[in-house]
């Protein structure tokens, strides 16, 4: 008999969250949903529990409290169930960054980057020691596209894409699976909770849709996931010519343009 294991899932009360949920438990996984709305997760995880059998916990919480991720930390560190963590909560901003409060940011930068990458920390010692498991990072095409004017934002999500690419680099030889997944604009609640009338926004993806091609890469074992890249061979360029410049950038001196004109 095959041992259930255990997916641990952050934003999960609605959106792309609650939609990995319901697909991991269909596949056989028991859950352990966390979010701040109690009320939603306690709903999702009654309708889970009786339409699949999964076994689902939930971990009422928000990431940008010390105390509350400490206990979700705690949570991946301890319960050697858990083999798989989606690091999906995360936030977005309105308007254009002088007119976003230095507060906001900061919550933004703690929930999307701070909170993320605690939780994989608190996981993969674990993970690699068993020499199995996986992270799956919810990043942004925004991370590499500073024209689309979302500057913090999207600089969180740059993060996103670096640290997955690095912990993949570092995990995968101990059996590790890290991915990063980079979704358009998604027909999520985000931009409601920041303020913006989604109604004003063209070429939203469906939520299922993308979560369904998120796990055909997850299942191909992709290290990066680009649901609406049509032409893949476009992101294998792109990263080919990032890795081509590594070797131009190790020099003990500074390049010629730099130099003062004697």
């Amino acid at each position: 008999m095959t041992t259930r294991t255990t997916v641990l899932i952050t934003g999960a009360s609605t959106g792309i969250g609650a939609t990995y949920a319901e697909r991991f438990a269909r596949r056989g996984h028991d859950l352990v949903l966390v979010a701040r709305d109690k009320a939603r997760l306690e709903a999702l995880a009654a309708r889970l529990q009786k339409e699949t059998g999964a076994a689902v916990d939930i971990l009422p919480a928000d990431l940008t409290q010390p105390a509350d991720l400490a206990a979700v930390e705690t949570h991946l560190r301890e319960d050697a169930r858990i083999e798989t963590l989606i690091n999906n909560a995360g936030a977005t901003l309105s308007g254009p960054f002088i007119g976003q409060s230095t507060d906001d940011v900061a919550r933004l930068v703690a929930l999307n980057t701070t909170a993320l990458v605690r939780l994989a920390s608190a996981v993969a010692p674990r993970l690699a020691q068993a020499g199995k498991g996986a992270i799956v990072n919810i990043g942004s095409v925004v991370g590499f596209a500073p024209e689309f004017g979302m500057s913090v934002y999207g600089a969180t999500k740059a993060f996103v894409l670096f640290l997955s690419q690095g912990l993949s680099l570092e995990l995968a030889p101990k059996g590790v699976y890290v991915q990063a997944v980079l979704p358009a604009g998604t027909r999520t609640e985000i931009w409601e909770r920041a303020g913006i009338d989604v109604n004003t926004l063209s070429d939203l993806m469906d939520v299922g849709e993308l979560v369904d091609a998120a796990l055909v890469g997850f299942d191909r074992r992709e290290g990066v996931t680009i649901p609406p890249l049509h032409d893949a061979a476009r992101w294998d360029a792109l990263d080919a010519a990032r890795q081509g410049l590594l070797s131009d950038l190790r020099q003990a001196h500074v390049a010629e343009r730099y130099q003062t004109a004697s």
